[in-house]
């Protein structure tokens, strides 16, 4: 199937938005142009992206996890937007708790004449190709079926992986020549990233294992990364870009990460995770994809399966149990050069 101009929405995080690049090119291979629509807080990935001709961004009510509804004006300021662009297909991507059916309303609103999506709930006249799967897959293949679906697949010689475009910052100026393994601290929801405490431990026992360590991290997380950086490694926290952040990932060894959306751009730079993951939602659907990882954390702890957004025990049972010399030895395991990665 080829169609002139095809919108992928993908209105979440930086990380889901990620996850959705083989769909994104997929769907660039069968089609003249490709524009996404996302949200504000999934938008920096978005231009990272190969595949993508266009973005538009807008938070949409029913997705952003804290949520305000825009009025009624700007709900008819993104119909037309949408409608001016004249798009032939659309793919709607969402995660399993989500319903794609209101974007498939506004995008009926916008003239869109053909939608697919996964969806659960019963879609009426809302979508044209109605997507279901029972497999609990990785949630980067689970978009890259929809566009099969859809009738898209990925060109010869392009393997699945995450990928961003080639160009990526020169950012020798903040962390000098590796080797170096990066730690990144923070997490949109408390209940996925250990606690302060821990993270300083971790940072100290790998300083003590002989490893140089780069602590990263966004402008609202400066007084996370100062203090899990101490004076025994060097703080980036606030000082890069995305595009940055992903140049810093490329030239690292390893990157310890929970489960955000720096792991995933360690994937799509190609460089192993040492992934300290939460049972909230499913490690197989959402741990990093298609590089080296060592999962951390109990996947059977009580808060299984539950999406919370703080943890309501007085400790983090799933995550600060788990010993600093795990993680070394996590660090020491993906840092061998061996398979996928960059070799220590």
């Amino acid at each position: 199937m080829r169609g002139d101009h095809t919108l992928v929405v993908r209105q979440d995080n930086i990380g889901d938005v990620l996850l959705a690049g083989p769909c994104i090119r997929a769907a660039a291979a069968g089609s003249e142009r490709v524009t996404v629509l996302v949200g504000p807080r999934g938008r920096a990935a978005a231009d990272l992206l190969p595949g993508v001709d266009e973005v538009i961004e807008w938070e949409a009510p029913w997705i952003d996890p804290q949520p305000s509804w825009p009025g009624q004006a700007a709900v008819l300021d993104v119909v037309d937007r949408i409608r001016r662009r004249r798009i032939d297909r659309a793919l709607i991507l969402t995660s399993f708790h989500q319903s794609p059916l209101p974007t498939a309303l506004v995008l009926r609103l916008a003239g869109v004449p053909w939608i697919a999506a996964i969806s659960e709930d019963y879609p009426g006249a809302l979508l044209d190709v109605r997507h279901r799967l029972d497999a609990d897959i990785p949630e980067s293949e689970r978009a890259l079926s929809l566009a099969r679906r859809a009738g898209f697949d990925l060109p010869p010689g392009d393997d699945g992986r995450l990928r961003l475009r080639a160009a990526l910052p020169d950012v020798s100026r903040h962390i000098g020549a590796p080797p170096y393994v990066v730690v990144h601290p923070g997490a949109s929801a408390p209940a996925r990233t250990p606690s302060r405490m821990w993270w300083t431990r971790v940072v100290d026992a790998l300083v003590d294992g002989g490893h140089r360590v780069i602590v990263t991290g966004g402008a609202d997380e400066t007084a996370l990364t100062r203090a899990v950086a101490a004076d025994h490694a060097a703080d980036l926290g606030g000082r890069t870009s995305l595009a940055e952040l992903a140049a810093v990932l490329r030239g690292a060894y390893a990157t310890v990460a929970p489960n955000t959306g720096a792991a995933h751009l360690s994937a799509a730079v190609g460089t192993p995770v040492a992934s300290l993951f939460a049972p909230l939602v499913p490690v197989e659907r959402w741990q990093p994809y298609g590089v080296r990882c060592v999962v951390l954390g109990d996947q059977r702890a009580p808060c299984r399966g539950t999406r919370v957004r703080e943890c309501r025990l007085a400790a983090h049972p799933c995550l600060d149990a788990i010993e600093p010399e795990e993680v070394t030895t996590a660090v020491e395991t993906l840092s061998t050069p061996v398979g996928l990665g960059n070799p220590r």
